[in-house]
């Protein structure tokens, strides 16, 4: 997926060329660290960071040969380094370095992510306050209900995205261990102190126990984090989506000058941005099924979840990335049509105001419930068929007016009401 919203350091992190140089990476970590430890001596350990290199070309080459993508690497890599290569993956199995390079990676990659989301919650924040204060109606069911603002609407999905970058930073956390403890995760031929200072080198945290692997609970709850900032890109997408509609045309994605909207219809201007993220959404979540599929292996490992991981790692995250800065562009050029929220407001007659007249004949003047509610709901009924407007009928209803009085109606009758408690939101979601 190329395109203006792609950014290139991502998906240069996961080319097939830098996945060996972490490998690389880690292969030089395992050797400082036993230098450390007096196994490698100074000399071998001085010619081993001076040449040691990879060239993709030839571990390909090796690798047609050996059908082992591992000692490919490490075959090349000893043509470049010589004798003192013989150092090199001492003791190790090869998942040790790629279930550690795949914790750098994780971790580099859900770094960048992480910053994708910090670019939309600053979006949605100087949303949520250009927006305050400016009322919209409140849909359940898709129908009318009471009005609320649009900097509300916008504030809560600040708020859902603090969860989503509060939970996706955990994950990364999980995900960005390594392990340096052999065939079977017993340090036969290594140490813990080994590994220790192994990941202290590549600012990764030990696993506690490994198999030959790092179990995959953990790269499934990294997956799942994605998949659930997914769901909120998606929910915010079909928010914007519905919202564009002909008939309610209370946003509008921006249109550049010669986009097109249909080859049929000149008229045209499709959510396409909205659209195309609802439907990326749905490799996210597939991507983490993929992931929890790939918890149970035999014994203390088998290769099935090795193929599935070259395809989500990747995948996962350079989606995620890119669906939130595309998401940060359509909301910096969306078009907020505030005429339109007013026209809408209005479009139910007032009979937002319903509850409020309910619950006066309830708490101020002691009605029965039922009663109350035959009374108001008679005349919201009669507005509805009508198209009359509630205020305008409720005090021509003598038996709600005379019990109200006309001072209580124009308290009821008060939009200002449905943003009394909008500035304690506001202190809540953005604590300022």
């Amino acid at each position: 997926m190329i395109d203006r919203y792609t950014r290139p350091e991502m998906g240069k992190l996961w080319s097939l060329e830098n996945r060996f140089r972490v490998w690389l990476e880690v292969e030089l970590a395992v050797c400082e660290a036993w230098h450390q430890l007096g196994r490698i001596p100074e000399a071998d350990m001085l010619v081993i960071r001076e040449k040691a290199d990879l060239n993709v070309e030839r571990i390909l080459e090796i690798e047609e040969r050996t059908r082992h993508d591992v000692i490919a690497f490490l075959t090349c890599v000893e043509e470049f380094v010589g004798p003192s290569a013989r150092f090199i993956h001492l003791g190790c199995t090869s998942s040790d370095i790629v279930d550690t390079a795949n914790g750098v990676l994780l971790k580099r990659s859900g770094q960048m992510v992480l910053a994708g989301v910090d670019r939309l919650l600053g979006v949605l924040k100087d949303m949520a306050l250009a927006n305050k204060g400016r009322l919209c109606m409140g849909r359940t069911h898709g129908i009318h209900a009471e009005p609320t603002s649009f900097g509300l609407k916008l504030a809560g999905f600040h708020a859902e995205f603090a969860r989503h970058r509060d939970r996706l930073e955990r994950a990364v956390a999980q995900a960005a261990v390594g392990k340096i403890s052999g065939a079977v995760g017993t340090y036969a031929y290594l140490s813990p102190e080994l590994e220790e200072k192994t990941c202290a080198i590549l600012g990764l945290t030990p696993d506690p126990i490994s198999t030959q692997i790092v179990q995959r609970d953990r790269h499934a709850e990294f997956f799942t984090a994605l998949a659930l900032l997914g769901g909120g890109i998606e929910r915010l997408c079909v928010e914007l989506r519905h919202l564009q509609r002909t008939e309610v045309l209370e946003v509008e994605e921006g249109f550049g000058k010669g986009q097109k909207g249909s080859s049929a219809m000149p008229h045209k201007k499709n959510p396409i941005s909205a659209e195309n993220l609802a439907g990326l959404s749905r490799l996210l979540r597939s991507n983490a099924v993929a992931a929890m599929e790939n918890m149970a292996l035999w014994h203390e490992r088998d290769i099935s979840h090795s193929s599935v991981e070259r395809v989500i790692m990747p995948d996962s995250t350079i989606l995620a990335d890119y669906m939130l800065h595309r998401l940060a562009n359509l909301l910096s050029g969306l078009r907020v049509i505030g005429e339109n929220m007013e026209r809408n407001l209005w479009g139910s007659f007032g009979l937002f105001f319903s509850q409020a007249v309910l619950l006066s004949l309830i708490d101020e003047k002691g009605m029965d419930r039922q009663k109350a509610y035959e009374l108001v709901q008679a005349v919201a009924m009669r507005c509805w068929t009508e198209k009359k407007l509630f205020p305008d009928e409720v005090r021509r209803d003598t038996a709600i007016a005379d019990a109200l009085g006309a001072d209580k109606l124009d308290e009821i009758f008060n939009p200002a009401r449905f943003l009394q408690y909008e500035d304690a939101i506001y202190q809540r979601v953005f604590k300022a």
